[in-house]
């Protein structure tokens, strides 16, 4: 089989827009192993597929690939022009930076200023947690990073995927890699291959296929660059606020001052931040299927906020049932021991699609099936998606920062 790009339409000059005819290529992560930072590929085909996915990116193509947190699209993060597809790619706006992907330290010393040292908190955050699904903050200026991976900001977000097919694809190219979620700007982020190929075929060239993601949900991105020396929570993801706080009392019980784990807009607010973002997730909304989304709470309402009874809001469902002259299709994303839940397959007069989100015990379960769980009703053709809350605790605080962005409307429910 030829490896050879195919594309059969430019648009114009100097862009190069094109119309692609996507790839997909199996890629088996067990194929693959790390020493001293080098890949080591067992499989002859899997290498070719990782060269061919080198290839494009060298040839200032995007590439989506598997990550353990979502699928990104990867480009050249220090050539201009490259990085720009990402943008026209997703439809992304220019304000929204990017988080840029290394394969080693040394590589990510050569993004850094010369004189720059590190601190005592981010090389224990980098011993722990790289590789692995957290993003920090360092210091750059555009003669180091461009701008449009930045937007502009004096700092760069950087991490270091654990996935072996990701690390390896940077790691064969040799060079750091900007890579938001394979997906158009606002919508749920992919953790499969197939998530991408049916949003962003014929828009690229190339896709990895590594099977579904093990986190299911973006990077933790911490800011730990202020005098203060707390560490700033800027975007909960697939590190845990519990693990960050559990290894900094462990590594610096030996400081006056143990750094507090502050999250924004939990424990801060900072209008300015969210103003001019300097990381991705902070300024617009997010993860929102092409069907409304209604997030259901259970918790204690604000001030002036009534519960609803739950069987009075399901009998609202049947009357716009009613109005459309058919049943409503309406999709459950739920933990599997919801009350809510139970309460909504006895009723009739509405077709029910459920996607679990497991136990409530378990939120790392919701966080691996979130994201899959609305492209899958997406899918399904349902009228309306319904969330419940989930405990905003370990991997709970990521699922519901990411559902607050998804949903257009919030209902508080009595039971």
């Amino acid at each position: 089989m030829s490896f050879a790009r195919v594309w059969f339409q430019r648009l114009h000059h100097p862009y190069f827009k094109m119309a692609y005819l996507t790839r997909v290529l199996r890629c088996d992560p067990a194929a693959i192993s790390f020493a001293a930072d080098e890949p080591v590929i067992t499989s002859p085909e899997m290498l070719e597929s990782l060269q061919l996915a080198a290839q494009h990116l060298h040839n200032g193509e995007t590439v989506a690939f598997p990550t353990e947190t979502v699928y990104g699209l990867g480009a050249l993060a220090l050539e201009n022009e490259a990085a720009s597809r990402i943008f026209s790619t997703k439809g992304r706006p220019p304000d929204n930076p990017l988080i840029v992907h290394v394969s080693s330290l040394s590589m990510l010393r050569r993004l850094l200023p010369a004189d720059y040292t590190l601190s005592r908190t981010q090389e224990i955050l980098m011993r722990r947690f790289w590789p692995g699904p957290l993003t920090l903050l360092f210091p750059t200026s555009p003669d180091m990073v461009p701008s449009i991976i930045t937007a502009g900001q004096p700092t760069v977000a950087i991490r270091m995927p654990s996935h072996p097919v990701a690390r390896a694809l940077i790691a064969l190219t040799d060079a750091p890699v900007a890579a938001p979620s394979a997906n158009s700007s606002g919508k749920p982020s992919p953790t499969r291959a197939e998530h991408v190929l049916k949003d962003l075929n014929g828009k690229l060239g190339l896709i990895l296929d590594g099977g579904p993601c093990g986190v299911g949900l973006e990077s933790t991105v911490v800011d730990a660059l202020h005098e203060d020396g707390n560490i700033r929570v800027l975007r909960p993801g697939g590190v845990t606020v519990e693990d960050i706080e559990k290894t900094i009392r462990e590594e610096m019980h030996d400081v006056p001052s143990v750094p507090k784990v502050l999250v924004h807009r939990r424990d801060y607010r900072d209008e300015a931040i969210e103003q001019a973002p300097t990381t991705p997730g902070m300024k617009y909304r997010h993860y929102s299927p092409a069907v409304p989304v209604v997030l259901l709470h259970t918790s204690e309402p604000p001030p002036g906020t009534d519960r609803v009874g739950i069987t009075a809001y399901i009998d609202s469902l049947k009357n716009k049932a009613a109005n459309l002259g058919r049943e409503l299709k309406v999709g459950l994303l739920m933990p599997s021991d919801s009350l809510i839940l139970a309460i909504a397959m006895g009723m009739e007069g509405v077709t029910w699609h459920v996607h679990s989100l497991g136990s409530t015990a378990t939120p790392v379960v919701a966080a691996q099936r979130l994201f899959d769980g609305l492209l899958t009703l997406e899918s399904d053709g349902v009228d309306l998606i319904l969330i419940e809350e989930i405990e905003e605790e370990r991997e709970g605080l990521a699922v519901m920062n990411r559902v607050r962005k998804a949903a257009g409307e919030s209902v508080w429910i009595g039971l």
